[in-house]
């Protein structure tokens, strides 16, 4: 059975609160998801979060879900974003450290995806995943080509068409879950689905 522990991680303003998931096989990759904004009640307990976890776990991914300063046990407050990309990196670092040589994974959702992508920028992935990532609330990067985008054509939060006015000129592939909104309500299990597929656990 994949196991968890709770951690501690060293960040910029202090310690971080996570929690590290372990396949019941050599993992094979490391997975940092991320979760949404602090201020709207994100934690790294949200079920777009644990649904990621549970898909890289499956993988075969040593996967990290963590808070960010200011959330639950983590020291610090909120940053705007830019303490909160910092705390991305550190949690990757650590990951790093513990699973050397393995292919980074990052991922995000919402706020959190706004995060990563800028995270990945230093930290250089393997492979980024973003779901319903908050372009046009946040000043949101370009992403290498091969990441994934997963959004709601009925997301209240961040509408479909400002995304993909952000992925148009990077020629990003989108899928689009028809009828989803932003948490994926009743639509987790398809959430895990997608990425699973995506990464080749399940037959296409």
């Amino acid at each position: 059975m994949p196991t968890q522990k709770i951690i501690s991680i060293p960040g910029t303003a202090g310690n971080l609160e996570g929690v590290v998931h372990l396949p019941d096989v050599a993992p094979r990759a490391i997975a940092v998801v991320a979760h949404p904004l602090p201020i709207m009640g994100g934690t790294m307990d949200n079920k777009v979060v644990t649904t990621l976890v549970k898909a890289f776990v499956e993988l075969g991914y040593a996967t990290l879900r963590f808070n960010f300063r200011g959330v639950g046990e983590s020291a610090g407050s909120y940053d705007g974003g830019n303490g909160e990309t910092l705390d991305a990196i550190a949690a990757a670092l650590f990951m790093r450290d513990e699973f050397p040589d393995l292919p980074l994974l990052l991922a995000g959702f919402s706020f959190g995806g706004y995060v990563q992508a800028r995270a990945a920028a230093e930290l250089l992935p393997q492979q980024l995943v973003l779901v319903a990532p908050a372009v046009g609330r946040f000043a949101m990067p370009d992403v290498p080509a091969n990441t994934l985008l997963i959004h709601g054509d009925m997301d209240e939060v961040v509408e479909l068409h400002e995304l993909l006015k952000w992925a148009r000129p990077q020629h990003l592939p989108v899928i689009v879950l028809a009828g989803a909104e932003h948490f994926f309500h009743g639509r987790l299990t398809q959430l895990k689905h997608i990425v699973l597929q995506h990464f080749g656990g399940i037959p296409r």
